[in-house]
């Protein structure tokens, strides 16, 4: 289960879920994979907030995304970081811009 379960489920848009399962993960991972999986984490929680209609809830997480994902460029456990962190810097500009419509992100 874990990381791969955590990625599905955010496939699926079941991002409560997802948050769970990968938090679930980072609990119990390697010091140097614990970025990766809170980047994740936050990942799930920005969507999840952004469908609560949690403007700055979403902008925090997004940015917390960001730095935890960016060491991990441009790719990692099979997971193209790259393209989830455009993903993410995108989510950023439409709640910027008062949008809470975001487009699922690219796991």
């Amino acid at each position: 289960m874990g990381l791969h379960e955590g990625l599905e489920l955010i496939r699926e848009g079941a991002y409560f879920d997802a948050h769970e399962e990968l938090e679930d993960e980072w609990r119990t991972a390697p010091t140097d994979e614990r970025d990766f999986l809170q980047g994740l984490v936050h990942v799930a929680v920005a969507w999840l907030h952004a469908e609560r209609g949690n403007r700055n809830g979403c902008e925090r997480q997004l940015a917390k995304a960001e730095r935890r994902l960016a060491g991990y460029r441009p790719s990692h456990r099979g997971v193209d970081v790259d393209v989830v962190l455009a993903d993410v810097a995108t989510a950023r500009r439409l709640v910027e811009a008062g949008s809470a419509d975001l487009p699922p992100p690219r796991l």
